[in-house]
């Protein structure tokens, strides 16, 4: 499988995660929540969740404010730690709904397939054409791909946040998407994959 990001980049992240773990708790989302859950790309950046208690614990950590884009940050190196909050934080579902759609996958809290998409898909509909919205592409397509989605979950909590223009985002990028070769599929098995995945969403 071709790698988005630079491997060296990617076990470093890797390996800041795992220690975060240890100290902290918190929700993953982003890249790592997509590999987490489909085992495709690594990721290069970390996103993660936190309420009011576990931010506080985080200050020792370095942590800066970015009121501009409502988040927490941690530089470490090459790597950024983006951390988001409760009442503070704007992602395309409020972080403080988060809590209610998590799994655990080897000891993290990952918000589940179906969440994860809608958040991929704003932050798609943010970034659009560079070089990140490129993989937040290629991780909705690795969601789609490689995860069981309930797509009657996903259409009512789109509806419950009244995201209704998701369903035709979503069904334009699977459309759009064409480089089986970054998922290790042959062209017949991602044709094949790709018409059951719009029969299904054009059904919800």
């Amino acid at each position: 499988m071709n790698e988005f990001w630079n491997s060296d980049l990617t076990e470093k992240s890797w390996e800041v995660l795992c220690g975060l773990k240890r100290k902290y708790k918190f929700i993953v989302i982003g890249g790592w929540a997509a590999y987490l859950l489909s085992r495709q790309q690594k990721s290069k950046d970390i996103d993660i969740v936190v309420d009011i208690n576990e931010l506080q614990k985080l200050k020792k950590e370095n942590l800066s404010k970015n009121d501009k884009l409502k988040k927490y940050e941690i530089k470490t190196g090459e790597i950024d730690i983006d951390i988001y909050t409760d009442y503070y934080s704007k992602l395309t579902i409020p972080p403080e709904d988060l809590k209610n759609f998590t799994s655990k996958i080897e000891g993290f809290n990952v918000v589940i397939p179906e969440v994860l998409l809608i958040l991929k898909q704003g932050a798609e509909l943010d970034r659009g054409n560079s070089l990140k919205g490129q993989k937040d592409k290629l991780d909705i397509m690795a969601i789609l791909l490689f995860c069981d989605i309930n797509f009657k979950k996903y259409k009512e909590i789109i509806r419950k946040y009244s995201l209704d223009n998701y369903i035709e985002r979503l069904i334009f990028i699977l459309r759009d998407f064409n480089d089986y070769s970054l998922f290790n599929m042959t062209p017949k098995e991602f044709k094949s994959k790709k018409l059951k995945l719009l029969n299904e969403i054009k059904r919800i």
